[in-house]
């Protein structure tokens, strides 16, 4: 089949004065996913590098710019999942590394174990050959901002920097389906804003945040951590699909379900095993971006669908 990648950049109440950034970041991360499966590659490797690309962008919650918790720290978390024998590998309570979706990689790669957290998430990482970073190289000024304005006016539970006029960030995910019919999916964030030392959210817990199926499809998820953990959405809309639920449908009836049942706002982007596209918030906004036949499809606002042509490589399967 010919390969496709979904990314989103985070659901929540993003500022006017962000939108393009982050448009211009999904359409950025989806391309660099593209590339590599044109080459011939796995949708895990695909996922990973659309990922990494949104870490290093300030404009999402992940990796640098990152939100802090209470005590001004960066403690981030991501997952990955390979749909073809179900093998995850995650990591929550990172800190001093610049991208968490890499190590969970590895962990998914070279470790008996799917969720390594804190301290031995760092001994692995180091064993890795992955290198530290100055913790202060990952927060952004719009962190800090965000973290005075929760102290101040105690909005818990923002994943969104910018509750007035500054920041914007969200949550980042990835959906491939490669050449080989393999589905892979990953997520990546640096949680709530002002949230407790220690707290773990949705994206390492697998079902929430992140699933893959090749015999299905594949879900990452976007919010209100605590309620999508509780609902355990991706997983959620997984088996909506394998009820007959078309990936478009399941994701809405999902998305809806939680926020019905549990008056908070989440997003997800899903593709079923074919291909066939789910995308659907219930929060303000969400940016994203698939690229599918030559064209690069993208947006942020509800039931809004931008559309570009995109020149890439002819997909060729190894």
């Amino acid at each position: 089949m010919e390969p496709i990648i979904i990314v989103h950049g985070g659901a929540g109440d993003i500022p006017q004065s962000r939108v393009q950034g982050k448009l211009n970041g999904v359409k950025a991360s989806v391309a660099a996913g593209q590339q590599i499966l044109a080459q011939g590659g796995s949708a895990l490797d695909a996922v990973e590098a659309a990922v990494v690309l949104m870490e290093k962008d300030e404009y999402f919650n992940a990796g640098y710019g990152s939100v802090l918790n209470l005590s001004g720290e960066v403690e981030m978390e991501a997952s990955i999942m390979c749909g073809k024998n179900l093998d995850v590998g995650a990591v929550t309570l990172i800190k001093d590394f610049s991208h968490p979706i890499s190590i969970a990689h590895k962990v998914l790669t070279n470790s008996p174990h799917s969720l390594l957290g804190g301290e031995g998430a760092k001994i692995f990482a180091l064993g890795m050959g992955f290198s530290t970073v100055p913790p202060e190289s990952l927060i952004s000024e719009n962190a800090k901002n965000a973290l005075n304005d929760f102290l101040k006016h105690g909005e818990f539970g923002r994943t969104e920097i910018g509750i007035k006029d500054e920041g914007g960030v969200g949550t980042v995910g990835a959906v491939a389906v490669d050449c080989n019919c393999h589905v892979a999916v990953a997520t990546s964030t640096g949680g709530m804003s002002g949230k407790a030392v220690g707290r773990i959210g949705d994206t390492p817990q697998i079902g929430s945040g992140t699933y893959a199926d090749d015999n299905i499809g594949g879900v990452s998820t976007t919010g209100h951590g605590e309620s999508i953990l509780k609902y355990c959405l991706a997983h959620s809309i997984i088996k909506l699909m394998e009820s007959g639920n078309d990936a478009n449908t399941a994701t809405k009836i999902a998305v809806d379900g939680m926020t019905n049942r549990l008056n908070n706002t989440a997003g997800a982007i899903t593709l079923s095993k074919t291909g066939d596209v789910g995308i659907n918030f219930s929060s303000n906004r969400m940016a994203w971006a698939y690229i599918k036949s030559n064209k690069i499809f993208y947006g942020i606002e509800k039931n809004e669908v931008h559309e570009e042509e995109y020149v890439s490589e002819k997909p060729s399967c190894k």
